[in-house]
């Protein structure tokens, strides 16, 4: 199949995962109201982090799987290469009137836990396992379905991939002191639902690009 929207799906799936990336080790939510008697926390990139799940959908329905593994691929590459030019970052000497308004602790406090360890296995590890879980599903019920029932095959990859993806990065990330891990079950509870809350209301949304791609590929 041509491949003319193929560049652009591949450049706004990684700005997604990287932006939400460094959203996730920035700032911890609480709308402030329980979910089923937990508090309702959660990273800040659990809004955003579901869309590249969308994308990774649209990548496997119109270009397939391999295609969508190597986009998958890239992701991670510059994922990883964030966290290493982050991390150099905050080894290199600050200005001195930038210590005074700013300072080491506040960049290590911020934009620093996207390049410390935990974080980044945490990250990566539930990156790969989430995005090719997703798509293999994706691919998988596809051919079973033989080619139908899109909506089935959109929602039930994501609730797989999301699943996985939400608890592999809180549990690494609590093990390596990330998050305390008294707030561990909220955390999953809380991402998962908003997650897969945001992939299901998004579906009419998936859907009608998916149906615009076919028609434009199919014209190139």
């Amino acid at each position: 199949m041509p491949a003319k929207h193929y560049a652009t799906v591949m450049a706004t799936f990684v700005a997604v995962v990287i932006v939400s990336n460094v959203s996730s080790a920035a700032k911890i939510v609480d709308f402030g109201f329980p979910l089923f008697g937990m508090q309702l926390a959660f990273d800040a990139g659990t809004l955003l982090f579901p869309i590249s799940y969308i994308f990774g959908d649209i990548l496997t329905e119109i270009y397939g799987l391999a295609r969508a593994r190597r986009v998958i691929w890239t992701g991670f590459a510059l994922s990883a290469a964030t966290s290493a030019y982050l991390w150099l970052v905050g080894v290199m000497p600050g200005e001195a009137q930038w210590q005074q308004y700013a300072g080491d602790d506040a960049y290590a406090a911020i934009l620093g836990g996207i390049s410390s360890g935990g974080i980044v296995i945490a990250s990566l590890s539930a990156y790969l396992l989430g995005e090719f879980s997703n798509s293999y599903a994706m691919d998988r019920i596809k051919r079973w379905t033989a080619g139908k029932l899109l909506p089935l095959r959109t929602i039930t990859s994501t609730l797989i991939g999301q699943g996985l993806d939400t608890v592999t990065f809180v549990l690494i990330a609590c093990a390596f002191g990330v998050f305390p891990w008294e707030i561990a079950t909220s955390l999953i509870v809380a991402n998962y639902v908003f997650k897969v809350a945001i992939e299901v209301l998004f579906t009419p949304i998936t859907i009608g690009v998916i149906g615009w791609m076919r028609r434009e590929e199919a014209r190139a």
